[in-house]
């Protein structure tokens, strides 16, 4: 397979000794005095067409773009129309756009365009919001979807949602991050408060069904026991909430947020239902060109990895961090889903299969610090593959 390249940041080659530690052996003391930065030498990290001279292994979903709209298949043509505010007629809100039917809208350009995954009033809606507030909002109907609408340039920006402090990470956008030639440069947390939702008049009591997304359903377990209602998949919390003000469901309700309530004229017939009150959501936000990254304020660097084979090997790749007191703030190990078993053949105990894994980690530092220059430039002495998401400021926010 022919190797390909991927934009990462990269080093000029140098020696391990001008990287601020000589190896990961027993000589680790004198690190503090050698630790130097040379501004001429280190000129910069810069996203690059070209591999490290470590990163040989081709990784899975590294497809190339292929531009205009003819790879995406199918003829269906979607119309992108202005979120604007709160919606009285369901028939005016802007519709998804699909993975197989993106098309161009006229844009006054006034507005940064921000794509984001389901329909108005949605999480990653307020997300984009709360990065932008003046921006203009434009659905997806999937993850894919909000990817190829920044690839395309009809849109400026994306806000993708990564994890949760109750569900976990999302896998799936984490795969989609790898298989995608976009850069993080932001990251938006989000207090998420699950309402139950209604038609005008109806009480809580009077419901036999309750509507939304998976997650938004298993957070408010308890509440919606004590209920007793059928709960109900639906693709997103304000889809939910679009399905039940537009067939006029009197028995059954929605988990939304209250600007759902709002948009779709329900009535909230409870707030706060999630289990834990403290249910936050950690968005990334998206662009085609990474950001040149400061150190006027708190950055984090999000990277993906793969090891080569051996003992020790992953403590070697952490330990570039902590010999530089570099904070690691989340660490996600991820299966190569085309390549998911290693074969290492033993004279002695002979063949052995073991999950090939990508990792991926958000640590704290900006990439214009020379130790995270330092520290990277480490991690290709036994990094197979290497690459830079993002460098971006933190949210200090909730």
């Amino acid at each position: 397979m022919a190797m390909k390249a991927a934009p990462i940041w990269v080093c000029a080659n140098h020696s391990p000794t001008h990287l601020g530690v000589s190896n990961l052996g027993p000589r680790r003391s004198g690190f503090g005095a050698n630790l130097r930065f040379d501004p001429d030498k280190f000129r910069k990290w810069e996203c690059s067409g070209v591999l490290a001279q470590k990163a040989k292994t081709p990784v899975e979903d590294e497809k190339p773009l292929t531009p205009g709209f003819d790879s995406l298949g199918g003829n269906d043509q979607t119309q992108i129309t202005e979120s604007r505010g709160f919606h009285k007629d369901l028939n005016s809100l802007p519709r998804p756009l699909s993975a197989t039917g993106l098309s161009s809208s006229p844009s006054d350009g006034s507005k940064v365009r921000v794509a984001y995954q389901g329909v108005p009033g949605a999480y990653s809606e307020a997300a984009a919001l709360k990065a932008y507030p003046n921006c203009e909002t434009v659905p997806c109907d999937q993850f894919e979807a909000v990817f190829k609408a920044i690839e395309l340039w009809l849109v400026d920006k994306a806000v993708l949602p990564i994890e949760n402090s109750v569900g976990g990470s999302i896998h799936r956008n984490y795969d989609l991050l790898l298989g995608h030639r976009l850069h993080i440069v932001g990251e938006v947390q989000l207090v998420v408060n699950h309402c139950l939702l209604g038609l005008c008049g109806v009480r809580k009591e009077e419901l036999k069904r309750v509507l939304s997304h998976p997650q938004a359903l298993a957070q408010c377990e308890m509440t919606l026991n004590k209920l007793g209602v059928l709960k109900v998949s639906a693709d997103d919390t304000a889809g939910a909430a679009q399905i039940v003000a537009a067939d006029g469901l009197r028995d059954t309700g929605a988990v939304a947020s209250a600007r759902a309530a709002e948009i779709y004229g329900l009535d909230i017939l409870e707030e706060r239902i999630q289990d834990d009150w403290d249910n936050i959501t950690r968005f990334l936000i998206l662009a085609r060109e990474p950001i040149i990254p400061g150190t006027d304020k708190p950055h984090k660097t999000s990277i993906v990895f793969t090891l080569e084979e051996g003992p020790g090997v992953l403590f070697k790749a952490l330990a570039v961090f902590a010999l530089r007191s570099i904070n690691l703030l989340k660490i996600e190990s991820r299966p190569q889903r085309k390549r998911p078993l290693r074969v290492i053949d033993d004279s002695n105990k002979g063949s052995a299969k073991y999950f090939d894994y990508l990792f991926y980690i958000d640590f704290e530092a900006s990439m214009a610090e020379p130790r995270a220059q330092f520290a990277l430039g480490h991690l290709q002495e036994f990094a197979r593959f290497l690459r830079v998401l993002g460098c971006y400021p933190m949210d200090p926010t909730i």
